[in-house]
């Protein structure tokens, strides 16, 4: 059973998606590959999972939070699941590129590849995605949208100027 429910964050509405016990999706309201609800979904704010996820992302936007505990299950290929394994160990506040993501994930030369399978990582900022960057540090590719990469970046990093940055 799929359960889902809805969450007004400072950057716009994020959907939450829990399969069983652990959270499966959180994406943003027009967000590249976002999830659709289906009809048999069942709309539950306090399903363990979800209220977790809304817990610790507001605390999340709100500063106190760096690392999420939320059990999680997203789908996707092996290859996938490894580079989303290799997005989980940047830590809050750091970037790296993807050429350094797709060597995490074990495919060195592979940063397109590892760039695709980011683009499709259904757990937007629990598995931090925003994090990567291109080569030169440009804030590059975000399903989510530019804007809202550069806010997490200028959340995560302290310095609220990098708004502003083009």
């Amino acid at each position: 059973m799929r359960y889902y429910d809805l969450y007004e964050s400072p950057h716009g509405q994020m959907l939450l998606v829990a399969e069983g016990e652990s959270l499966s999706g959180v994406y943003f309201e027009g967000q590249k590959y976002h999830a659709k609800v289906e009809p048999e979904w069942r709309r539950d704010a306090h399903h363990a999972p979800l209220r977790q996820a809304t817990r610790e992302l507001a605390e999340y936007f709100g500063g106190e939070r760096k690392v999420f505990e939320t059990a999680l299950a997203p789908t996707g290929t092996a290859f996938q699941q490894s580079v989303w394994k290799a997005i989980s160990t940047v830590g809050f506040g750091d970037t790296i590129t993807y050429s350094e993501l797709a060597r995490r994930a074990g495919c060195t030369g592979s940063a397109r590849a590892a760039g695709a399978a980011t683009g499709r990582n259904p757990l937007t900022i629990i598995v931090p995605c925003h994090r990567i960057v291109g080569t030169s540090g440009s804030l590059t590719g975000y399903a989510g949208g530019l804007d809202r990469k550069r806010a997490l970046l200028a959340l995560e990093s302290g310095i609220p100027d990098l708004l502003s940055a083009a």
